[in-house]
Parts: C-alpha cells; structure tokens; sequence
C-alpha cells in the first residue's frame, strides 16, 4: 500500500494544466521560453536600429565580420541540437550510457561555440578597436550576441549537471526537476535564436552602395 501511495504521489507531483492538457513543468518552459523571443527580438530590433546609423567606428559590420568563421561557429552549434534529440531517443529508450554521452557531446559543442565567441570579440577589441562603448552600434552587437552567449553558457552547465546527476544515479528521471525533455526545449531555443541573428546580424549586414 504504502509503495502504491508513493507512485500515486510521484504522478501528481507535476499534474497537467487543467485547460491546456500540459504537464505544469512544460507549460511553464514554454511561457519562459516565449517571454525570451520577445527580450531577443527587442535586443535585434535595438542592433537593426543602430547598426543602419553609421556602422561600428566609421567602417560597416560586413567589414568587421569575420562571416567563415563565425559560420563554422554556427554550424557547430546547430549540430548540437542533433545531439540533443540523440540525448533525448537514447533516454527514450533507457539507454543511459547513450545519455550520457550525447548530453556530454552537446555540452562540449556549446563549449566550442562559446570559445569561438570569446575569440571573436577578442579580435574585434584589439584588432578593430570595437569595445562595447565605441558607439550605439557596437554597444547592441555585443549586448545581443553577448546576452545569447550567456544562455549558451547555462545551457551548457544544466547539460553538465543532466550528465552529472545521470552518472551519481545510474540514469535520469523524467518525474522530477528540469528533466532532458525540458533542457532540450531550452537548448532547441538558443540554437533557433542564433539561427535569427547570425542572418540579421551576419549575412544581412551589407555594407550601403
């Protein structure tokens, strides 16, 4: 009796929403996630806005961009998500060394991402002398690509403690806490929003005839 009341517990620890029919955990993931594509499409609309006034220190953001690499940055990161959802089938499947594995691999790919960024910035600070108060424009780059990479970086630390928690207890829970389900969600967010703003920031940044 007393283990049958313990499962009855575990399956209205986290009940679904009445009028949506979503676990509760979910639903609020979704309604963060939704708040944080209007803070990125503020923080774009704020680049487009300064950047179409002159460009950063008299040259024009084409010029400044270093567009090879920061596409393989880019190509980096999205194959993260493929290992995200490689993560998440294998713990479908309750293969949890498989898991582990794919949770590390995407942390280690978010890792390479954001040393391709700090890298970046390093040349943009010595080589074209861009810091963050050179003028509007350079101000917003680094305050939106600065901001994306700072969710890259809890990104990676709730896919390390996944990866942590999984070799401490043999495997992961989908009943309890931020589940793989609800860290992928995030982690399929921040690879949809540098999606948006390597076209807007990057490859749309021509410079005027």
């Amino acid at each position: 009796m007393a283990e049958l009341a313990h499962e009855a517990g575990l399956e209205h620890a986290h009940p679904e929403h009445e009028s949506t029919g979503v676990e509760n955990r979910k639903l609020g993931m979704w309604l963060f996630l939704s708040s944080e594509f209007l803070f990125f499409g503020a923080l774009i609309s704020n680049y487009l806005l300064y950047s179409n006034r002159g460009g950063f220190s008299g040259v024009y953001p084409a010029e400044v961009y270093d567009i090879p690499f920061t596409s393989v940055s880019s190509f980096v990161l999205l194959m993260s998500s493929l290992t995200m959802v490689l993560a998440h089938n294998a713990q479908s499947r309750e293969d949890h060394n498989g898991t582990r594995t794919w949770l590390f691999a995407t942390a280690a790919l978010g890792s390479v991402f954001l040393g391709g960024q700090v890298f970046e910035f390093t040349e943009f600070i010595v080589g074209h002398d861009m810091t963050l108060g050179t003028n509007p424009a350079a101000s917003a780059f680094y305050v939106l690509t600065g901001f994306h990479g700072t969710h890259v970086a809890i990104g990676v630390i709730m896919l390390l403690s996944l990866w942590g928690i999984s070799r401490r207890r043999g495997g992961l829970s989908d009943k309890h806490g931020l589940n793989l389900e609800l860290v992928g969600l995030y982690w399929h967010f921040v690879d949809i929003i540098w999606i948006v703003i390597f076209t807007v920031v990057y490859l749309l940044s021509v410079p005027p005839a």
